[in-house]
């Protein structure tokens, strides 16, 4: 059984069935919509580059073709591990042998007054940037709450359609908090030079609709901003409530080992959900990317099917906003030292976040030939020498 019918529990019952299960599979899920992948909403859909059928997992077919029991639109309301059962809002309980929770995260909402005006979006579900899309079209201003990967994101598909845009975030830069103030303001710096009114240091107090097409964001500096729609970005939260109500342990998401388990050795949790203890870096993290709901679901399979797998894969995540492309591998701390190597000017570098004089986490930013040496630096744990890791002349593997 198979709570949570998005990227991961889809890749969770593909994995079951490429091992060799052949038992019964139910993969239930609250959305009206078969298992999708999410960055495409803010990316190449949101955008207008991907069609609406290319941001599904697999086509209508195959979970029939594999014996998948897809419930869509299914609401769980609790599980009683004693009697190893799934209970939902409308239908029998069904029973299970082994059961992963891939439930995922939802927006955090605005947390002043306003956060259901008419106008107000959020961006998690395909039938948002649906709306977003549309709203897109016919739009001449907008205003982005929040300067994150989301955010900055949805400003660059709106300068792409010609909206004006500001953008509202109360750091001193945007994603300041996860890449540092130098990797920070080539972000804020690209932005700028798109058109895109970056207001820092600044926070939201309220949002007011008039009823019509128009919205109005109250500054906590005692401005305003009048725009057609208010996109909010502030963050995600885990949708670990069935976890808890089930007596399992969890804190800031459901805590796993490192083969994915649970406090319940028959109950696992994929993605966003997932705090998981990660050997490679010796510590527990909770990582909201799309490479965890893609890669996590095959070690869980393997591990409820009787396996002692674990899961050791670097954090990694990318973003595209205008002409600048990226891929972030391991996990910094905000404290981390930063070293560039190459021109963040011409938007061709790669970034490195330091800890005791070794690489934890890497950025490449539109050079696209140094994933894996990136990657491998991170992995070895040595001592590296600045300079030389620095010197775009010198290869990653001889510094």
């Amino acid at each position: 059984m198979i709570i949570g019918a998005g990227l991961a529990g889809a890749k969770t019952a593909e994995a079951l069935r490429d091992k060799g299960f052949d038992g019964h599979i139910v993969l239930a899920g609250d959305e009206a919509d078969r298992p999708y992948e999410r960055p495409p909403l803010s990316k190449d859909y949101l955008n207008g580059k991907a069609d609406r059928d290319s941001v599904f997992v697999h086509d209508a077919a195959w979970y029939a073709e594999q014996d998948v029991d897809l419930r869509t639109d299914t609401v769980v309301t609790a599980i009683d591990r004693a009697a190893k059962r799934v209970e939902f809002a409308d239908g029998d309980p069904v029973a299970y042998d082994k059961l992963v929770l891939a439930t995922g995260s939802r927006p955090r909402e605005f947390p002043g007054a306003g956060r259901d005006a008419a106008g107000a979006y959020y961006l998690r579900r395909l039938p948002d940037s649906d709306r977003l899309r549309e709203m897109l079209k016919g739009a001449n201003r907008i205003v982005l709450v929040g300067g994150g990967w989301i955010g900055l994101e949805v400003a660059a598909a709106a300068r792409a359609a010609e909206v004006a845009v500001t953008v509202v975030e109360p750091g001193e830069l945007p994603l300041i908090t996860i890449l540092g103030r130098e990797v920070a303001q080539v972000f804020a710096d690209l932005h700028t030079r798109h058109g895109v009114d970056l207001r820092t240091g600044v926070g939201v107090d309220r949002i007011e609709a008039d009823g019509g097409s128009t919205a109005t964001v109250y500054l906590d500096d005692g401005t305003s901003l009048e725009a057609d729609a208010v996109v909010v970005g502030i963050g995600a939260i885990p949708n670990v409530e069935l976890a808890e109500r089930a007596g399992l342990t969890v804190e800031n998401g459901v805590e796993v080992d490192a083969g994915l388990r649970t406090s319940d050795p028959d109950v696992f949790a994929v993605g966003d959900i997932a705090n998981a203890e990660n050997p490679a870096l010796g510590r527990r993290i909770r990582v909201e990317h799309w490479a965890n709901a893609l890669n996590q679901p095959a070690v869980a399979a393997a591990n409820a099917l009787g396996g002692d797998e674990r899961y050791e894969r670097q954090p990694y995540f990318y973003s595209d906003q205008y002409e600048l492309g990226m891929e972030y591998t391991g996990y910094a701390d905000a404290d981390d030292r930063v070293a560039i190597r190459g021109d963040t000017g011409k938007l061709e570098f790669l970034a490195f976040w330091l800890r005791d004089g070794r690489v934890v986490a890497g950025m490449n930013v539109n050079i696209w030939d140094q994933g894996d040496a990136i990657k491998e630096l991170i992995g070895s744990g040595r001592v590296v020498d600045t300079a030389r890791l620095t010197d775009p002349a010198i290869p990653l593997s001889e510094v």
